[in-house]
């Protein structure tokens, strides 16, 4: 099920903006904060380039969190049976 139209304006808006904040300019050639909005769930992500081929670039999925249209909250997924949200 999607996000509803407001609710996934206000996430794209709000971690547009928390990517742009996280990542310092100088280092931005580097290091890029992203996110992708899936159904009801935002993954956050982190890419950098690969430490023995910095040609080829890496995502580092930091967070995942999922919306409830029911009750209208956020959960963030900590159930990690893969090892994918190390801890």
């Amino acid at each position: 099920m999607p996000l509803p139209k407001h609710i996934r304006e206000y996430v794209e808006r709000k971690l547009t903006d928390y990517r742009t904040k996280r990542v310092p300019k100088h280092v931005r050639d580097r290091i890029k904060v992203g996110f992708q909005i899936r159904g009801n769930s935002v993954t956050l992500f982190e890419e950098r380039p690969h430490f023995q081929n910095p040609s080829h670039w890496i995502k580092i999925v930091v967070a995942q969190f999922r919306y409830n249209k029911h009750n209208g909250q956020w959960s963030l997924v900590d159930a990690d049976p893969t090892g994918i949200f190390w801890a």
